[in-house]
């Protein structure tokens, strides 16, 4: 009887014990499980990014513009150079609106087209200088993880120039500059784009009777824009 109540009291101490180390056994097996979930987001003490959503979309808008012309070549000489009084320059800083719309791809590439037009600075010889300008663009965005994205763009265009939305001279353009896009939400942008233009203008003559020969004008445009997203697809 003594022998059979020894064991009992013997077996007592080695259960709890075994239900003590279970249960050590088990907290530590889930505390590694939740530690291996955790650092598997973060490399060096760096979460993760998560990888970029694909998604394909329509981006149109419009734009304010302001065309700043740095030389309006041969359709206005210059006073210093002239060999005769220099007859008004009918190409001048001028500003508009501009029209935009395109395709993002998932990557970082942006195809599309814009029609532009801006009133001049025609020195009263016009009514309502139009220049008008109809462009292919392409930007590359880089995804560098913000809400603000640099871009590059380039393109090229035609162009009309003349007396309200008349075209007494037209030509093409080129184009290259950089910008700035940023994600006011997921479907809407902001941005500013700074872009350098060299526009032939062929020969013409203007509502006043004067000969304006072929020449390169050349702008700065500056551009602040406002963009809106709808979503095509997903890959």
């Amino acid at each position: 009887m003594l022998a059979y109540r020894g064991g009992v009291q013997l077996r007592r101490p080695l259960a709890a014990m075994a239900f003590f180390a279970a249960s050590f056994a088990a907290t530590a097996s889930a505390s590694a499980d939740t530690s291996t979930q955790e650092n598997a987001g973060t490399v060096g003490n760096e979460r993760l990014k998560p990888p970029p959503l694909h998604v394909e979309y329509a981006q149109y808008g419009v734009a304010f513009a302001v065309e700043n012309v740095i030389s309006p070549g041969a359709a206005c000489p210059d006073p210093a150079t002239a060999p005769v009084k220099p007859k008004p320059c009918i190409l001048g800083t001028g500003g508009g609106l501009t029209i935009r719309g395109g395709y993002r791809y998932p990557g970082p590439w942006y195809v599309g087209g814009a029609y532009a037009f801006s009133k001049m600075d025609s020195s009263n010889l016009y009514r309502l200088g139009i220049f008008q300008q109809l462009r292919v663009e392409m930007r590359y965005m880089p995804d560098i993880g913000y809400r603000a994205t640099p871009y590059l763009q380039w393109g090229a265009g035609a162009v009309l120039y003349g007396n309200e939305w008349s075209a007494e001279t037209g030509g093409g353009l080129l184009f290259a500059g950089l910008g700035v896009e940023i994600e006011v939400s997921r479907l809407a942008v902001v941005g500013f784009g700074f872009v350098y233009r060299p526009t032939l203008l062929a020969a013409w003559k203007d509502t006043a009777g004067q000969e304006r020969p072929l020449g390169v004008a050349q702008f700065v445009g500056v551009d602040l824009i406002l963009e809106v997203r709808t979503v095509l697809g997903r890959k």
